[in-house]
């Protein structure tokens, strides 16, 4: 059975002005060859370092960005190759929670019109139809009907992300993608969204991709997890399986950043050197190597690729085999 989401070399390149004077152009690779599968039902994580692209992957992903090169399948269909029509009914399937609960809804609009905007442009639901349609996504994302006739201004931050939420899943999308859904809410507040999420995910078989900064949330919701450094994936496994016994040192060292809530546990955080490369001028060869403790004169000569390590089905993309870094430590 072929997968629900499937990227293949994806990569996303933006033009960038160099210098005045010599009207240089160049570009940044802001995704690099990212390759994925995610299959229906499941929620996939991403994490990694502002900038990493995670956020790009996502926008491409539901065609705000167009790729630069590589293939994204939904289904089996190749979404660079649709027509502007099947376009258009693909964004019934495949729809978007925004990180900002505030910038992302028109505050002249009330919650009703913002949650019914969907079913309108799709011509899904009119009149009545659509009112009680409003009223039961309200309530299916812990609000009420009279919700639906006030302005996001008046709504806490959680109850504006419940309202993007119920926007989501106003066409009874197949795949959800969360942008960082509550990295801009108080801590109590994001356990409620995310246990919303989780309950919607089993009572209606959504599929999600979960990107987040936050280890703990990312653990919670996912069953797998991709991590993406400068652009690249550079470890994928199950959610467990990553938490417990990290393949890449990129991972290693973000999850020894992760507070442990234990007084008589002792932080045995990996602190990397300088700073994160430039995209517009990647690092030759692995692009993690010059903050890598393991690092070898090759690993600046050649990029390295997904492979399988550890166990199960989780791959990395590390040239120094982990045997070899356990010595090292």
């Amino acid at each position: 059975m072929a997968p629900l989401l499937e990227l293949e070399g994806v990569t996303k390149r933006f033009a960038v002005r160099g210098p005045r004077l010599l009207g240089e152009r160049r570009s940044l690779a802001a995704v690099d060859r990212v390759s994925l599968q995610l299959e229906a039902g499941e929620t996939l994580g991403l994490v990694g370092e502002s900038g990493c692209g995670k956020s790009t992957l996502a926008r491409c992903i539901a065609g705000i960005h167009r790729p630069s090169a590589g293939a994204i399948r939904f289904e089996g269909r190749d979404l660079a190759g649709l027509a502007r029509g099947e376009r258009r009914e693909l964004r019934r399937e495949l729809t978007m929670v925004f990180q900002d609960p505030y910038a992302s809804l028109n505050p002249r609009k009330r919650a009703g019109e913002i949650i019914g905007l969907p079913l309108r442009i799709h011509k899904l639901a009119s009149g009545r139809a659509l009112d009680a349609r409003v009223d039961e996504l309200l309530e299916l994302v812990g609000l009420s009907a009279e919700h639906a006739q006030r302005y996001p201004h008046e709504f806490s931050g959680g109850q504006r992300q419940r309202i993007g939420l119920a926007r989501a899943l106003a066409t009874r999308p197949r795949l959800v993608i969360c942008d960082e859904p509550v990295s801009a809410l108080d801590v109590s507040i994001q356990a409620q969204i995310l246990n919303l999420l989780k309950s919607l995910q089993a009572e209606l078989g959504l599929t999600l991709v979960f990107i987040a900064h936050d280890l703990g949330v990312v653990r919670h919701v996912s069953d797998r997890v991709a991590v993406m450094y400068l652009g690249r994936v550079v470890e994928v496994a199950d959610a467990d399986t990553l938490f417990r016994a990290p393949q890449h040192p990129y991972t290693e060292a973000l999850l020894s950043a992760v507070p442990v809530p234990d007084p008589d546990v002792p932080l045995a955080e990996i602190v990397l050197e300088g700073d994160v490369p430039s995209p517009i001028d990647p690092p030759s060869g692995c692009h993690f190597h010059p903050r890598c403790p393991y690092a070898e004169a090759r690993c600046s000569l050649e990029a390295p690729e997904l492979a399988p390590s550890g166990t199960g089905e989780a791959r990395s993309a590390c040239l120094i085999p982990l045997a070899e870094r356990v010595l090292r430590r």
